[in-house]
């Protein structure tokens, strides 16, 4: 039986605009068996929801959703830019997510080179499409306990807040 009979792969990032750490992606499934869950009710653009909502849903997600996260570090945005960075990490996590949907939906405006035609860019898609929003929880969450463990190495900088 495969869970994960959803086509649909929704992927986000976060970690554009901040002045520090590595861009994080996320692309994920949401298998069919969870969809009229109570808790999908609540997924949207993680940027809508508290931090503790955001954490609370992450878990269920993880546990529930199938997902892979990218990350391109501080030192490939550097190197080949912010955006450029960002195609990277979506594609390390689409390309780990080791599935391939017949529909994969990016928040966005433009499609990351490399991806099959049937990626479409979705404007505001964390807010539309389950799927995407998801993957924006799942990524918010790993890129602020990311930037909470460098902010205890490196004290001083606020690198917890650089979220």
């Amino acid at each position: 039986m495969n869970l994960f009979s959803s086509t649909i792969i929704g992927i986000d990032e976060v970690g554009r605009g901040p002045l520090a750490g590595p861009v994080v992606a996320c692309a994920c499934i949401l298998p069919d068996h969870i969809k009229s869950a109570p808790e999908m009710e609540m997924i949207t653009d993680s940027k809508k929801l508290t931090a503790k909502k955001r954490e609370s849903l992450s878990a269920w997600l993880t546990i529930h959703a199938q997902f892979a996260i990218g990350q391109a570090s501080v030192e490939e945005i550097d190197e080949i830019n912010i955006l450029q960075a960002t195609f990277l990490a979506m594609k390390r996590a689409y390309d780990d997510l080791n599935i391939s949907g017949t529909s994969i939906m990016i928040d966005g405006n433009k499609v990351p080179p490399h991806f099959p035609q049937s990626t479409k860019a979705i404007i505001g898609g964390d807010a539309l499409i389950k799927e995407i929003a998801a993957a924006s929880i799942i990524a918010k969450v790993y890129r602020d306990k990311l930037m909470s463990e460098l902010a205890k190495q490196y004290e001083g900088y606020g690198w917890e807040r650089n979220a």
